[in-house]
Protein backbone atom coordinates (compact mmCIF):
# COMPACT_ATOMS: atom_id res chain seq x y z
CA UNK A 1 0.00 0.00 0.00
CA UNK A 2 0.88 3.76 -0.42
CA UNK A 3 2.47 5.22 2.72
CA UNK A 4 1.17 8.39 3.37
CA UNK A 5 2.17 9.49 6.63
CA UNK A 6 3.99 12.50 6.73
CA UNK A 7 7.56 11.82 7.98
CA UNK A 8 9.05 11.90 11.48
CA UNK A 9 11.73 14.43 11.85
CA UNK A 10 15.02 12.71 13.11
CA UNK A 11 18.08 15.17 14.14
CA UNK A 12 21.20 14.03 12.13
CA UNK A 13 24.10 14.39 14.79
CA UNK A 14 26.04 17.64 15.40
CA UNK A 15 22.71 19.89 13.95
CA UNK A 16 23.66 23.10 12.84
CA UNK A 17 27.25 21.79 12.74
CA UNK A 18 29.28 21.74 9.56
CA UNK A 19 29.46 17.80 9.93
CA UNK A 20 26.97 15.25 10.69
CA UNK A 21 26.44 11.97 11.02
CA UNK A 22 23.61 9.46 10.17
CA UNK A 23 24.13 5.38 11.24
CA UNK A 24 21.73 2.07 9.95
CA UNK A 25 21.88 -0.05 7.53
CA UNK A 26 23.11 2.03 4.87
CA UNK A 27 22.31 1.06 1.01
CA UNK A 28 25.33 1.75 -1.38
CA UNK A 29 25.34 1.01 -5.04
CA UNK A 30 27.41 -2.32 -4.31
CA UNK A 31 26.25 -3.61 -0.45
CA UNK A 32 24.21 -2.99 2.28
CA UNK A 33 26.46 -2.08 5.29
CA UNK A 34 24.81 -3.39 7.97
CA UNK A 35 26.18 -1.18 10.55
CA UNK A 36 27.00 1.61 8.64
CA UNK A 37 27.72 5.47 8.83
CA UNK A 38 26.67 8.59 6.34
CA UNK A 39 28.36 11.50 7.07
CA UNK A 40 26.92 14.91 5.83
CA UNK A 41 29.47 18.15 5.32
CA UNK A 42 27.36 20.72 4.68
CA UNK A 43 25.64 20.21 1.31
CA UNK A 44 28.14 17.44 0.32
CA UNK A 45 28.31 13.85 1.75
CA UNK A 46 32.13 13.65 3.52
CA UNK A 47 32.54 9.71 4.32
CA UNK A 48 29.98 6.20 4.06
CA UNK A 49 31.05 3.15 5.30
CA UNK A 50 31.34 0.62 8.39
CA UNK A 51 31.23 2.47 11.60
CA UNK A 52 34.17 0.39 12.77
CA UNK A 53 36.54 2.27 9.96
CA UNK A 54 34.72 5.74 10.63
CA UNK A 55 37.71 7.27 13.81
CA UNK A 56 40.22 5.83 11.60
CA UNK A 57 38.92 7.29 8.10
CA UNK A 58 38.83 10.87 10.75
CA UNK A 59 34.80 10.90 11.31
CA UNK A 60 35.11 9.31 15.26
CA UNK A 61 33.86 12.61 16.92
CA UNK A 62 30.79 12.53 14.74
CA UNK A 63 30.00 8.69 14.54
CA UNK A 64 30.26 9.34 18.36
CA UNK A 65 27.97 11.92 18.61
CA UNK A 66 25.32 10.19 15.90
CA UNK A 67 21.76 9.33 17.53
CA UNK A 68 21.52 5.21 17.77
CA UNK A 69 18.90 3.80 14.85
CA UNK A 70 15.62 2.83 15.89
CA UNK A 71 16.24 -1.58 15.30
CA UNK A 72 16.12 -1.87 11.63
CA UNK A 73 16.76 1.84 10.65
CA UNK A 74 17.72 2.03 6.93
CA UNK A 75 20.13 4.90 5.41
CA UNK A 76 19.11 5.39 1.69
CA UNK A 77 20.22 7.60 -1.06
CA UNK A 78 17.33 10.51 -2.17
CA UNK A 79 15.23 8.82 -5.29
CA UNK A 80 15.90 9.58 -8.67
CA UNK A 81 11.94 9.76 -10.46
CA UNK A 82 12.16 9.12 -14.51
CA UNK A 83 8.62 9.45 -15.02
CA UNK A 84 5.86 11.01 -12.56
CA UNK A 85 3.01 12.92 -13.45
CA UNK A 86 2.13 14.13 -10.36
CA UNK A 87 1.23 13.71 -6.50
CA UNK A 88 -0.89 15.58 -3.64
CA UNK A 89 -3.57 16.58 -5.54
CA UNK A 90 -1.61 18.29 -8.42
CA UNK A 91 -1.06 17.12 -11.51
CA UNK A 92 2.28 18.30 -13.78
CA UNK A 93 -0.02 18.30 -17.20
CA UNK A 94 -2.86 20.37 -15.76
CA UNK A 95 -0.44 22.99 -13.94
CA UNK A 96 -1.17 26.22 -14.61
CA UNK A 97 1.77 27.60 -12.90
CA UNK A 98 5.20 26.42 -11.20
CA UNK A 99 3.57 27.08 -8.08
CA UNK A 100 0.96 24.35 -8.82
CA UNK A 101 3.54 22.06 -10.06
CA UNK A 102 5.68 22.41 -7.02
CA UNK A 103 2.69 21.02 -4.93
CA UNK A 104 3.34 17.49 -6.60
CA UNK A 105 7.12 18.13 -6.42
CA UNK A 106 6.96 18.35 -2.57
CA UNK A 107 4.54 15.79 -2.17
CA UNK A 108 7.26 13.45 -3.78
CA UNK A 109 9.99 14.64 -2.11
CA UNK A 110 9.25 14.16 1.64
CA UNK A 111 8.86 10.60 0.73
CA UNK A 112 12.64 10.48 0.02
CA UNK A 113 12.44 11.46 -4.30
CA UNK A 114 14.94 14.01 -4.10
CA UNK A 115 15.26 14.08 -7.76
CA UNK A 116 12.11 14.40 -9.96
CA UNK A 117 11.78 14.43 -13.50
CA UNK A 118 8.17 16.11 -14.29
CA UNK A 119 6.05 14.07 -16.97
CA UNK A 120 3.49 15.51 -19.57
CA UNK A 121 1.17 13.66 -21.56
CA UNK A 122 -0.42 13.95 -24.89
CA UNK A 123 -2.08 17.50 -25.53
CA UNK A 124 -2.32 20.15 -28.47
CA UNK A 125 0.58 22.20 -29.46
CA UNK A 126 0.18 25.20 -27.54
CA UNK A 127 -0.92 23.49 -24.39
CA UNK A 128 2.38 20.86 -24.53
CA UNK A 129 4.95 24.19 -25.14
CA UNK A 130 2.92 26.24 -22.29
CA UNK A 131 3.42 23.45 -20.14
CA UNK A 132 7.10 22.80 -20.62
CA UNK A 133 7.65 26.50 -20.07
CA UNK A 134 5.84 26.60 -17.02
CA UNK A 135 8.47 23.18 -15.84
CA UNK A 136 11.06 25.00 -17.51
CA UNK A 137 10.72 27.46 -14.62
CA UNK A 138 11.33 24.62 -11.69
CA UNK A 139 14.04 23.58 -13.66
CA UNK A 140 15.33 26.99 -13.15
CA UNK A 141 15.23 27.04 -9.82
CA UNK A 142 16.54 23.57 -8.86
CA UNK A 143 12.93 22.29 -8.07
CA UNK A 144 12.96 19.58 -10.79
CA UNK A 145 15.66 17.22 -12.36
CA UNK A 146 14.10 17.49 -15.64
CA UNK A 147 11.00 17.26 -18.40
CA UNK A 148 10.02 14.29 -19.98
CA UNK A 149 7.26 14.05 -22.61
CA UNK A 150 5.07 11.27 -23.02
CA UNK A 151 3.71 12.08 -26.30
CA UNK A 152 2.80 13.39 -28.52
CA UNK A 153 4.34 11.03 -31.06
CA UNK A 154 2.37 8.06 -30.26
CA UNK A 155 0.56 5.04 -31.30
CA UNK A 156 -3.37 5.94 -31.28
CA UNK A 157 -3.65 2.02 -31.03
CA UNK A 158 -1.54 1.45 -27.77
CA UNK A 159 -2.68 5.47 -26.27
CA UNK A 160 -3.48 3.64 -22.73
CA UNK A 161 -4.85 6.66 -20.70
CA UNK A 162 -3.93 9.52 -22.95
CA UNK A 163 -5.93 11.49 -25.64
CA UNK A 164 -5.97 9.63 -29.20
CA UNK A 165 -7.34 12.95 -30.83
CA UNK A 166 -4.07 14.62 -30.10
CA UNK A 167 -1.94 12.18 -31.19
CA UNK A 168 0.43 13.31 -33.87
CA UNK A 169 3.17 11.73 -36.43
CA UNK A 170 6.32 13.03 -35.84
CA UNK A 171 6.93 16.92 -36.18
CA UNK A 172 11.10 17.75 -35.93
CA UNK A 173 10.02 21.24 -35.44
CA UNK A 174 7.94 20.50 -32.55
CA UNK A 175 10.54 19.11 -31.07
CA UNK A 176 13.06 21.91 -31.53
CA UNK A 177 9.88 23.79 -30.52
CA UNK A 178 9.94 22.26 -27.29
CA UNK A 179 13.59 22.08 -26.27
CA UNK A 180 13.42 25.90 -26.81
CA UNK A 181 10.67 26.20 -24.54
CA UNK A 182 12.30 23.71 -22.02
CA UNK A 183 15.49 25.88 -21.48
CA UNK A 184 18.11 23.32 -21.23
CA UNK A 185 15.86 21.59 -18.87
CA UNK A 186 14.28 18.98 -21.61
CA UNK A 187 15.52 15.29 -20.82
CA UNK A 188 13.56 12.44 -22.57
CA UNK A 189 10.55 12.02 -24.82
CA UNK A 190 8.28 8.84 -25.04
CA UNK A 191 8.06 7.61 -29.05
CA UNK A 192 6.48 4.78 -31.18
CA UNK A 193 8.65 4.10 -33.54
CA UNK A 194 6.18 2.86 -36.30
CA UNK A 195 4.47 6.38 -36.29
CA UNK A 196 5.68 7.79 -39.38
CA UNK A 197 7.97 10.91 -38.98
CA UNK A 198 9.88 8.88 -35.70
CA UNK A 199 12.58 7.41 -36.94
CA UNK A 200 14.60 8.04 -40.45
CA UNK A 201 17.04 10.99 -41.56
CA UNK A 202 15.78 13.92 -40.34
CA UNK A 203 12.98 12.21 -37.87
CA UNK A 204 12.07 12.69 -34.27
CA UNK A 205 15.05 10.53 -33.04
CA UNK A 206 17.48 12.58 -34.76
CA UNK A 207 16.03 15.95 -33.39
CA UNK A 208 15.84 14.24 -29.53
CA UNK A 209 19.38 13.33 -29.88
CA UNK A 210 20.59 16.60 -31.42
CA UNK A 211 18.75 18.86 -28.70
CA UNK A 212 19.63 17.07 -25.48
CA UNK A 213 16.69 14.79 -25.13
CA UNK A 214 16.56 10.60 -24.50
CA UNK A 215 14.48 9.01 -26.83
CA UNK A 216 12.26 6.66 -24.95
CA UNK A 217 10.19 3.99 -26.73
CA UNK A 218 6.83 3.50 -25.49
CA UNK A 219 2.88 3.55 -26.21
CA UNK A 220 3.76 1.65 -29.41
CA UNK A 221 2.22 -1.46 -31.61
CA UNK A 222 5.66 -1.92 -33.01
CA UNK A 223 7.06 -5.15 -34.50
CA UNK A 224 10.39 -6.26 -32.95
CA UNK A 225 11.95 -5.59 -36.11
CA UNK A 226 10.62 -1.26 -36.26
CA UNK A 227 11.44 -1.32 -32.37
CA UNK A 228 14.97 -3.36 -33.41
CA UNK A 229 15.81 -0.63 -36.18
CA UNK A 230 14.90 2.29 -34.27
CA UNK A 231 16.97 1.52 -31.20
CA UNK A 232 20.10 0.78 -33.80
CA UNK A 233 19.36 4.28 -34.82
CA UNK A 234 18.87 5.92 -31.75
CA UNK A 235 22.56 4.36 -30.69
CA UNK A 236 23.95 5.22 -33.50
CA UNK A 237 22.83 8.93 -33.19
CA UNK A 238 24.11 8.80 -29.67
CA UNK A 239 27.38 7.60 -30.60
CA UNK A 240 27.79 10.43 -32.83
CA UNK A 241 26.91 13.09 -30.78
CA UNK A 242 29.35 11.62 -27.90
CA UNK A 243 32.22 11.52 -30.89
CA UNK A 244 31.61 15.49 -31.45
CA UNK A 245 31.40 16.59 -28.31
CA UNK A 246 34.77 14.54 -27.23
CA UNK A 247 36.49 16.21 -30.16
CA UNK A 248 35.33 19.65 -29.17
CA UNK A 249 36.56 19.11 -26.07
CA UNK A 250 33.35 18.96 -24.00
CA UNK A 251 33.09 17.01 -20.97
CA UNK A 252 31.39 14.01 -21.31
CA UNK A 253 30.27 11.41 -19.01
CA UNK A 254 29.78 7.92 -19.84
CA UNK A 255 27.92 6.42 -22.46
CA UNK A 256 24.33 7.60 -22.63
CA UNK A 257 21.63 4.74 -23.31
CA UNK A 258 17.82 5.01 -24.84
CA UNK A 259 14.89 4.26 -22.20
CA UNK A 260 12.04 1.97 -22.34
CA UNK A 261 9.03 3.94 -21.11
CA UNK A 262 7.15 1.65 -18.62
CA UNK A 263 8.17 -1.83 -20.33
CA UNK A 264 5.33 -3.91 -21.28
CA UNK A 265 2.54 -1.35 -19.94
CA UNK A 266 1.28 0.67 -23.25
CA UNK A 267 2.76 -1.77 -25.87
CA UNK A 268 1.89 -4.42 -28.20
CA UNK A 269 2.29 -7.85 -25.79
CA UNK A 270 4.81 -10.41 -26.05
CA UNK A 271 3.85 -13.63 -28.17
CA UNK A 272 6.11 -16.10 -29.37
CA UNK A 273 5.51 -15.80 -32.81
CA UNK A 274 5.00 -11.81 -33.13
CA UNK A 275 7.50 -10.87 -30.16
CA UNK A 276 7.11 -6.73 -30.48
CA UNK A 277 8.66 -4.27 -29.00
CA UNK A 278 8.90 -6.06 -25.42
CA UNK A 279 11.35 -8.60 -26.78
CA UNK A 280 13.83 -5.95 -28.53
CA UNK A 281 14.53 -3.54 -25.24
CA UNK A 282 14.62 -6.69 -23.13
CA UNK A 283 17.35 -7.89 -25.53
CA UNK A 284 18.87 -3.98 -25.81
CA UNK A 285 18.70 -3.69 -22.20
CA UNK A 286 20.54 -6.70 -21.94
CA UNK A 287 23.42 -5.70 -24.59
CA UNK A 288 23.54 -2.08 -22.47
CA UNK A 289 22.40 -0.37 -25.15
CA UNK A 290 18.87 0.82 -23.10
CA UNK A 291 17.30 0.69 -19.99
CA UNK A 292 13.89 -0.18 -19.10
CA UNK A 293 10.88 1.60 -17.24
CA UNK A 294 9.24 -0.66 -14.55
CA UNK A 295 6.05 0.30 -12.97
CA UNK A 296 6.49 -2.18 -9.93
CA UNK A 297 3.40 -1.54 -7.89
CA UNK A 298 1.94 -4.60 -7.80
CA UNK A 299 -1.11 -3.38 -10.47
CA UNK A 300 0.71 -2.63 -13.47
CA UNK A 301 3.67 -5.84 -13.54
CA UNK A 302 3.40 -9.11 -11.72
CA UNK A 303 5.74 -10.21 -9.36
CA UNK A 304 6.55 -12.77 -11.59
CA UNK A 305 7.06 -10.31 -14.56
CA UNK A 306 9.45 -8.06 -12.23
CA UNK A 307 11.72 -10.70 -11.21
CA UNK A 308 12.27 -12.48 -14.30
CA UNK A 309 13.33 -9.04 -15.54
CA UNK A 310 15.61 -7.96 -12.90
CA UNK A 311 17.39 -11.68 -13.71
CA UNK A 312 17.35 -11.39 -17.37
CA UNK A 313 19.09 -7.51 -17.32
CA UNK A 314 19.63 -6.35 -13.92
CA UNK A 315 19.28 -3.52 -11.60
CA UNK A 316 21.92 -1.36 -13.95
CA UNK A 317 19.37 -1.79 -17.02
CA UNK A 318 16.09 -1.10 -15.06
CA UNK A 319 14.73 2.17 -13.52
CA UNK A 320 11.81 1.72 -11.43
CA UNK A 321 9.09 4.44 -11.74
CA UNK A 322 5.92 5.45 -10.81
CA UNK A 323 3.85 7.32 -13.50
CA UNK A 324 2.27 8.53 -10.77
CA UNK A 325 -0.67 11.22 -11.41
CA UNK A 326 -2.73 13.46 -9.16
CA UNK A 327 -3.78 11.31 -7.09
CA UNK A 328 -0.42 10.00 -5.50
CA UNK A 329 -0.79 10.91 -1.71
CA UNK A 330 -4.42 11.32 -1.92
CA UNK A 331 -7.65 9.64 -1.22
CA UNK A 332 -9.70 7.62 -3.31
CA UNK A 333 -12.12 9.71 -5.82
CA UNK A 334 -11.71 11.85 -9.41
CA UNK A 335 -8.63 13.48 -10.99
CA UNK A 336 -7.59 14.65 -13.90
CA UNK A 337 -4.67 13.63 -15.83
CA UNK A 338 -4.50 16.10 -18.95
CA UNK A 339 -7.88 16.46 -20.59
CA UNK A 340 -8.56 12.45 -19.49
CA UNK A 341 -10.64 12.25 -16.25
CA UNK A 342 -9.77 9.46 -13.56
CA UNK A 343 -11.04 7.89 -10.89
CA UNK A 344 -9.43 6.37 -8.29
CA UNK A 345 -10.56 3.18 -6.16
CA UNK A 346 -8.52 0.88 -3.79
CA UNK A 347 -5.31 2.91 -4.96
CA UNK A 348 -5.68 2.08 -8.25
CA UNK A 349 -6.35 4.65 -10.93
CA UNK A 350 -8.53 3.83 -14.11
CA UNK A 351 -9.60 6.03 -17.09
CA UNK A 352 -13.40 6.96 -17.07
CA UNK A 353 -14.11 5.73 -20.27
CA UNK A 354 -17.28 3.97 -19.96
CA UNK A 355 -16.12 0.46 -19.92
CA UNK A 356 -16.74 -1.81 -16.86
CA UNK A 357 -12.99 -1.58 -16.02
CA UNK A 358 -10.99 1.35 -17.71
CA UNK A 359 -6.99 1.83 -18.80
CA UNK A 360 -5.27 1.73 -15.74
CA UNK A 361 -3.90 5.62 -16.17
CA UNK A 362 -0.70 6.16 -14.09
CA UNK A 363 -0.01 5.10 -10.55
CA UNK A 364 -0.62 6.30 -6.99
CA UNK A 365 2.71 5.42 -5.40
CA UNK A 366 5.49 7.21 -4.04
CA UNK A 367 8.63 5.83 -5.05
CA UNK A 368 9.95 4.51 -1.99
CA UNK A 369 6.47 2.68 -2.28
CA UNK A 370 7.55 1.05 -5.65
CA UNK A 371 11.19 0.17 -4.03
CA UNK A 372 9.09 -1.19 -0.87
CA UNK A 373 6.61 -3.29 -3.61
CA UNK A 374 9.85 -4.60 -5.13
CA UNK A 375 11.46 -6.07 -2.56
CA UNK A 376 8.36 -7.72 -1.43
CA UNK A 377 8.32 -9.52 -4.84
CA UNK A 378 11.85 -10.93 -3.48
CA UNK A 379 14.66 -8.47 -5.56
CA UNK A 380 17.38 -7.93 -2.84
CA UNK A 381 16.77 -4.13 -1.17
CA UNK A 382 20.71 -3.14 -2.96
CA UNK A 383 19.31 -4.22 -6.24
CA UNK A 384 15.18 -1.94 -5.56
CA UNK A 385 17.30 0.90 -4.10
CA UNK A 386 20.21 0.92 -7.58
CA UNK A 387 17.08 0.88 -9.64
CA UNK A 388 15.22 3.94 -8.09
CA UNK A 389 18.39 5.81 -7.65
CA UNK A 390 21.98 5.18 -9.05
CA UNK A 391 20.30 3.85 -12.43
CA UNK A 392 18.20 6.57 -13.40
CA UNK A 393 20.69 9.11 -12.43
CA UNK A 394 22.87 7.86 -14.86
CA UNK A 395 20.22 8.05 -17.52
CA UNK A 396 19.89 11.89 -16.55
CA UNK A 397 24.02 11.87 -16.74
CA UNK A 398 24.83 13.01 -13.22
CA UNK A 399 27.27 11.59 -10.81
CA UNK A 400 26.48 14.28 -8.48
CA UNK A 401 23.09 12.57 -7.21
CA UNK A 402 21.84 8.90 -7.12
CA UNK A 403 23.98 7.52 -4.40
CA UNK A 404 25.49 7.26 -1.06
CA UNK A 405 29.27 7.70 -1.96
CA UNK A 406 31.59 10.38 -0.89
CA UNK A 407 31.78 13.65 -3.00
CA UNK A 408 27.76 13.11 -4.17
CA UNK A 409 25.56 15.63 -3.26
CA UNK A 410 24.00 15.04 0.34
CA UNK A 411 20.67 13.34 -0.32
CA UNK A 412 19.75 11.02 2.10
CA UNK A 413 16.47 9.21 3.10
CA UNK A 414 16.18 7.48 6.40
CA UNK A 415 13.52 4.91 7.13
CA UNK A 416 11.84 2.62 9.58
CA UNK A 417 12.55 -1.48 8.81
CA UNK A 418 9.65 -1.86 6.82
CA UNK A 419 11.22 1.32 4.16
CA UNK A 420 8.44 3.86 5.91
CA UNK A 421 9.96 6.94 5.77
CA UNK A 422 11.18 9.00 8.87
CA UNK A 423 13.37 11.89 7.56
CA UNK A 424 14.85 13.37 3.98
CA UNK A 425 17.39 15.57 3.51
CA UNK A 426 18.05 17.36 0.22
CA UNK A 427 21.76 18.93 -0.47
CA UNK A 428 22.50 18.66 2.97
CA UNK A 429 18.97 20.32 4.21
CA UNK A 430 16.28 18.37 6.13
CA UNK A 431 12.96 18.43 3.86
CA UNK A 432 10.06 19.26 5.20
Amino acid sequence: MTSNASPQPIVPSSAGAARSALRGRVVTPQEVVEDGVVVLDGATIAWVGDRRDAAAAGYGAEVEAAEAPVDGQVVLPGLVELHNHGGGGASFPDAEDAEQALVAVREHRRHGTTSLVASLVTAERETLLRRVATLADLGDAGEIAGIHLEGPFLSEVRCGAQNPHDMLAGDPDLVRAIAEAGRGHFRTMTFAPEVPGNTGPGGVVEMLVEVGAVPSIGHTDASSEQTDAAIAEGVAALAARRAAQVAAGEPVGPAPRLTATHLFNGMRPLHHRAPGPVAACLAAAARGELVVELVADGTHLAAGTVRSVFELVGPDAIVLVTDAMAAAGMADGTYQLGPMAVTVADGVARLDDGTPEGSIAGGTFHLLDVVRATTGFGIPLVDAVKAASYTPAGVLGRSDIGALEAGRRADVVVTDADLTPLAVWRGGLPVV
